[in-house]
């Protein structure tokens, strides 16, 4: 089995622009061209997926709905073009239980702290409900626990 390790180095051999760090995490740090990996886990399908975000050019997102759609695409790239050039399978409930976390994340983001509806999001980390007419602010929470703040 393709250790992420191994798998990390030779990828790092076939795409020198982008330097591969052991982390405890997988992530891609556009402002470091950098992809972190998990070198204690054996899911190199998630090396691959991070590989994909960088190799699409994904920085940043205007809206917390854009951020499921680079998800999305970073994991169609995964499955049809890097799995087949480093014979990696990509289990399709893999893929789906990732994104699940992403919609569950936009889900939480946009709950009306106020009545639960679901809101809109206005701008960067503020959100309206359409019910209530209440508005929120939210922290990033992507790696940390989500908070939601009212605003007036």
């Amino acid at each position: 089995m393709l250790s992420t390790t191994s798998l990390a180095a030779k990828l790092q051999a076939n795409f020198p622009g982008f330097y591969f760090s052991p982390s405890d995490e997988f992530r891609w740090s556009p402002s470091e061209l950098t992809i972190f990996y998990d070198k204690a886990s054996s899911d190199v399908a998630s090396l691959l997926h991070e590989l994909s975000h960088a190799v699409l050019g994904h920085k940043e997102y205007a809206k917390d709905i854009e951020l499921i759609e680079l998800e999305r695409d970073a994991w169609t790239y995964t499955k049809h073009t890097l799995s087949l050039l480093y014979d990696v399978q990509v289990e399709a409930d893999i893929v789906e239980d990732s994104l699940d976390t992403y919609r569950d994340w936009l889900h939480a983001r946009s709950a009306c702290p106020q009545c639960q509806a679901t809101g809109l999001q206005t701008k960067k980390n503020e959100y309206k409900c359409l019910v209530c007419f209440g508005r929120w602010r939210v922290n990033d929470a992507r790696m940390c626990a989500l908070r939601r703040y009212t605003l007036t």
